[in-house]
């Protein structure tokens, strides 16, 4: 009994070293790694609750004051130079800089315990933030679009170029540390939001970049490159923000990745004693899983059952270190229609 049960946990260690983890790999490898990296690894991630949110506060703190700093500096440079793809940019790192205020609100609320009112406690902050972030986002787009268009109509010389480009070097430099930062804590703690804000900075970095391909367009003698680059910023705004509505939207509707669904069904499946898993629900409470199974155990005794229930928690728990309620439901297979009822709830 012994050996079956190590060779079933050899089993299912093969499976989550090589299933749902493939990415592609050389130039395309390179890109799908920096603007979709894996941001849930159970290797990585941290299975309290508070230290996790703990982590997230202290991760946008940090960029917060980053990015503060990066639209100062930009700012400065606009008034010197008038240059209004510049702004556009300044604009949006600014916006950037306030979406973090919410999102840290949400990790302090999201600590609090349950109550009678709120009995699955108050993780949904994290998505209702994200809410909050979509609207920032799209005024700054709206904003930096139309001053683009004045511009573009009524332009006007541009000064101290060469300052420009040295402001555009610094907008990527501190969205691109910001993102690093940020991508790397929300893998730690399993906080998709995370990860997502901080693609959200890589991609502001490359846009930053673009700022300096309007003002090295200036110089060579094309004026209207500025504005136009401006114009390009406020659509990449737009882009980046129809996936920010897509990603909160799946979770307000309690949306989950598939191959969350996948590993943990393969650990029930590989628990000894359970024959079939009929049910299975995942679903995201800030940046904590929680969900519910069905599990069909062979006909046996209530304790032989409590065994397997246990084995199959413990499997989930080392699955998922970020799985803070998971209610398993065994059903006996001579008569599921009317099981033997007995729920465990897996608590971290």
């Amino acid at each position: 009994m012994v050996d079956d049960s190590v060779e079933h946990e050899h089993e299912h260690e093969h499976e989550h070293g090589s299933a749902g983890h493939a990415h592609p790999t050389g130039v395309r490898g390179f890109f799908y790694g920096m603007f979709v990296p894996h941001s849930h690894d159970a290797a990585d991630s941290i299975d309290d609750a508070l230290e996790a949110s703990t982590e997230g506060i202290r991760a946008l703190r940090i960029s917060l004051f980053i990015l503060l700093g990066t639209t100062v500096l930009q700012f400065v440079v606009v008034l010197v130079s008038g240059s209004v793809a510049l702004l556009a940019d300044t604009i949006h790192n600014f916006s950037d800089a306030l979406t973090a205020v919410p999102l840290w609100i949400a990790f302090v609320l999201g600590r609090r315990i349950a109550t009678r009112r709120y009995t699955y406690g108050f993780g949904r902050a994290e998505d209702l933030a994200g809410l909050f972030i979509i609207a920032v986002v799209a005024i700054s787009a709206i904003v930096a679009a139309w001053q683009s268009l004045d511009r573009f109509f009524n332009p006007q010389p541009l000064h101290n170029l060469w300052w420009v480009v040295a402001a555009g070097v610094i907008g990527f430099a501190g969205n691109e540390a910001v993102a690093v930062y940020r991508i790397r804590v929300g893998q730690k703690i399993g906080s998709a939001a995370l990860v997502a804000d901080g693609v959200h900075a890589r991609i502001d970095g490359f846009t930053s970049l673009a700022v300096v391909v309007g003002a090295l367009g200036v110089i060579l003698g094309f004026p209207l490159a500025d504005p136009i680059v401006g114009l390009l910023i406020s659509a990449a705004i737009i882009v980046l923000l129809w996936g920010t509505v897509r990603s909160i939207g799946t979770r307000l509707m309690d949306g989950i990745e598939p191959n969350l669904v996948d590993r943990a069904r393969s650990a029930l499946d590989h628990t000894p004693g359970v024959l079939s898993v009929p049910k299975l629900q995942l679903r995201w409470v800030g940046h904590r899983l929680h969900g519910a199974a069905t599990i069909v155990v062979a006909n046996t005794t209530l304790a032989a059952a409590e065994v397997v229930a246990h084995e199959a928690e413990h499997r989930l728990a080392h699955e998922f270190p970020n799985l803070d309620d998971m209610a398993i439901r065994l059903v006996t297979s001579r008569d599921a229609a009317s099981p033997l009822r007995h729920e465990h709830r897996t608590e971290t």
